[in-house]
């Protein structure tokens, strides 16, 4: 989709269709007004009748008799002193979804201009922008009939009277970037197990850096692996035919001696539970494991489309987990790369056992913080549903700039405790740590088991089992947390 700002008023240019705002209780925002002047009081009679109600995410189609707008979308965006965020996001995907069912082949927004009580228009912009190339993605790699593009191509965006015009070009940008890497991840997430592997991951990757300049990709395999230490990653792979990869990006926006922001994506691409079988309904959706490895490779998509000016390394360690004769069993102990010893209770409680040979092996890079994606418990779903992510950190600062960052976003995320007093349920007779806590407290011992190997650098964990995607007749990856981990990048500097 192209994006522009535009520099006329809206009644001045031709287009399919212009998108305005109504409020509740019939009233006109402010670029409908001047719409409905141009056209002699049209879109009043058109209020008046009750077609349209104002409740936000309310909308209708008007053709009207005079104009160069071919056709009017009217939005409802509630009452206009009550317009938050949230509610915005709802107007302004009700608009795309409508659009979308439309013919028209260029649209122009006027749904940045509204205000909004808790953000400014820059934000209102880059939200609108996301959202609309976020829902221009359509999943149909494996399927023999290609789907229909959507017919809009492109859309013009109007700002507030008195923008900054640099300021909307960035936010137009950062929306651009930030949906397109929503996309990536969603695409890697919605591919089957057997055409995502770890050789497909490590393949991406390799691509993408083959696209940017300031991207190298470095690939590294099980013998390296292997020399490496990496006992508890690999006892992971050991029952797959398909070989683990360790993925290392790094991206240099900043100068040589600044230290990097460190990403790191569990990236198990099939999921069975090894020896620990899950049961069968649903297994299908353990393709969905790699969520967080797929918001990585997102969030990187987008930091080198925006050319930010900063170092981010990003590391995935990507497996798949089978049952099979050379499978690690319950009760096994390996040896991490940190030196530690974990027995192995249970098999499907894997995502801990990359992600800590990952986190242990970023310490190279001397990180200023480094954050985990990963789809790691139930437990978080249990809890927080598909709305919010968990996220855990020693560091209450790192934390709380990650949930402010959450809120702004709507990439929403929540704190759960990673108290001392946890840490007893992790112990074992046979082993320095047990990969599993127990039945309680499933997310807050996986983010425990973790933390015992991040103590050198600021570390914070993202539980994205519920969020990374949807099931039922929605199913299919979300693209998060790519907004969330986007944006913090966007405001760290070098």
């Amino acid at each position: 989709m192209k994006y522009t700002l535009l520099n006329s008023t809206t009644t001045a240019k031709a287009t399919d269709c212009l998108v305005i705002g109504v409020w509740t209780k019939g009233k006109l925002t402010a670029p409908a007004g001047a719409l409905d002047d141009a056209l002699a009081g049209e879109l009043r009679r058109v209020v008046a009748t009750g077609d349209i109600s104002g409740k936000v995410g309310d909308t209708l189609y008007v053709h009207p008799s005079a104009g160069k707008a071919k056709r009017v979308l009217l939005v409802g965006c509630g009452e206009e002193s009550a317009l938050e965020a949230r509610s915005y996001r709802k107007a302004v995907n009700a608009a795309i979804k409508a659009l979308f069912k439309s013919n028209a082949k260029d649209a122009v927004m006027t749904l940045a201009e509204l205000p909004i009580k808790d953000r400014d228009g820059a934000w209102a912009l880059s939200m609108l922008v996301q959202e609309c190339e976020s829902s221009t993605y359509q999943y149909d790699q494996t399927k023999s009939k290609k789907m229909a593009a959507y017919a809009l191509k492109s859309v013009a965006c109007s700002t507030p009277k008195g923008a900054n015009r640099s300021a909307m070009n960035e936010a137009l940008k950062a929306g651009l970037a930030i949906g397109n890497g929503m996309n990536t991840a969603k695409e890697l997430g919605n591919l089957p197990g057997n055409v995502c592997t770890p050789k497909y991951l490590a393949s991406t990757a390799t691509k993408l850096a083959a696209k940017h300049k300031t991207l190298t990709t470095k690939i590294l395999n099980e013998k390296q692996m292997q020399k490496l230490g990496m006992g508890s990653l690999l006892s992971v792979s050991a029952g797959s035919k398909e070989e683990a990869k360790l993925i290392v990006i790094e991206y240099k926006g900043g100068k040589a001696t600044s230290k990097p922001y460190v990403l790191v994506g569990k990236g198990i691409t099939f999921d069975t539970g090894g020896i620990s079988l899950k049961p069968g309904g649903a297994m299908d959706e353990m393709k969905f494991d790699m969520c967080g490895a797929a918001s990585v490779l997102g969030t990187m998509t987008a930091v080198a489309q925006m050319g930010l000016k900063i170092n981010v390394v990003a590391v995935i360690a990507a497996a798949e987990n089978m049952p099979s004769s050379t499978a690690t069993k319950p009760g096994d102990v390996v040896t991490s790369m940190s030196g530690q010893t974990i027995e192995i209770l249970n098999t499907d409680a894997e995502g801990r056992l990359v992600l800590c040979d990952a986190l242990t092996y970023v310490e190279r890079f001397k990180p200023k913080t480094v954050i985990d994606i990963a789809t790691l418990t139930g437990a978080a779903v249990a809890t927080f549903g598909d709305q919010t992510s968990a996220l855990l950190s020693p560091n209450q600062a790192f934390a709380d700039e990650l949930l402010g960052i959450s809120q702004d976003t709507l990439d929403l995320a929540w704190q759960l405790p990673l108290w001392d007093e946890y840490q007893s349920l992790l112990e074992s007779n046979f082993a320095d740590i047990a990969n599993i806590g127990g039945p309680r407290a499933g997310t807050i011992t996986a983010a425990c088991f973790l933390q015992r190997f991040t103590k050198k650098y600021t570390w914070a964990h993202l539980d994205i089992a519920g969020t990374a995607w949807l099931s039922g007749a929605q199913k299919g990856a979300t693209g998060r947390p790519v907004p969330l981990l986007v944006e913090y990048l966007r405001r760290q500097k070098a």
